[in-house]
């Protein structure tokens, strides 16, 4: 038995923010302070395009190849029957990293103090594990005011992309994570963070990670913003 057993059945709930389904295990692992000690033990680096002031605002570290291996069987079927994708498509998996934030509000670059999309391709799905509690407040959704997008396309990538960058050059947003929304992102909802709980969504959907600097920025997994990130696409 793997020291990242997860705990079975699992107790999967959906939620509705916007016009999106979103799902979360709560107690997803029998034993997350394993997990809590292999990312004490990490070695980390920081995150591709952090120094310019693009990309995930911290430091990242390989998870264990037992975690992603036990999250990879559940994830699929559970991705397949709650956003609908084909089961005839192959689940590819681009990284399993600890992640840490790290980077002082600040020293954000422009594109990390508003909400994201990580790729705009139709099946690829974010998977994130909190292994810290809820004083690191929770993942943001939120909608583009002038263009009312909340999930990004083949078709509307350019156009938000145009109207989006036009807007943070003419008035670039506040040295401050980005979390209530603003003049050109509506808030549509969060899920908080919980140690223990695995979320689930498109990476589509236009979001952020919503932190309280004052507790969250650290590079130590047992006091700062940890989590566990992996993407599949299909």
């Amino acid at each position: 038995m793997s020291e990242y057993t997860l705990r079975l059945p699992p107790d999967v709930q959906s939620v509705q923010i916007g016009a999106h389904q979103l799902v979360f295990i709560d107690n997803f692992l029998q034993d997350p302070q394993a997990l809590v000690e292999a990312a004490c033990a990490a070695s980390y680096e920081p995150c591709p395009g952090a120094a310019e002031g693009k990309g995930y605002p911290g430091i990242r570290a390989p998870a264990p190849a037992a975690y992603a291996e036990a999250l990879r069987e559940l994830a699929e079927p559970l991705i397949q029957i709650n956003f609908g994708v084909p089961e005839d498509l192959p689940i590819r998996s681009s990284v399993d990293s600890f992640s840490l934030t790290t980077t002082p509000a600040a020293q954000l670059g422009p594109l990390q103090r508003t909400p994201h999309f990580d790729a705009s391709t139709p099946h690829h799905m974010a998977v994130l594990l909190y292994l810290c509690d809820e004083r690191h407040g929770g993942t943001g959704f939120y909608r583009h005011r002038a263009t009312g997008i909340q999930r990004l396309t083949a078709e509307n990538r350019e156009p938000f992309l145009d109207r989006y960058f036009e807007e943070i050059n003419r008035q670039p947003p506040p040295l401050r994570y980005f979390a209530e929304g603003n003049e050109q992102f509506e808030f549509l909802g969060m899920i908080p963070a919980r140690f223990n709980r695995l979320v689930v969504y498109p990476g589509s959907l236009l979001h952020t990670a919503c932190i309280h600097p004052s507790l969250s920025i650290s590079s130590d997994p047992r006091r700062g913003r940890l989590t566990v990130n992996t993407f599949y696409d299909f």
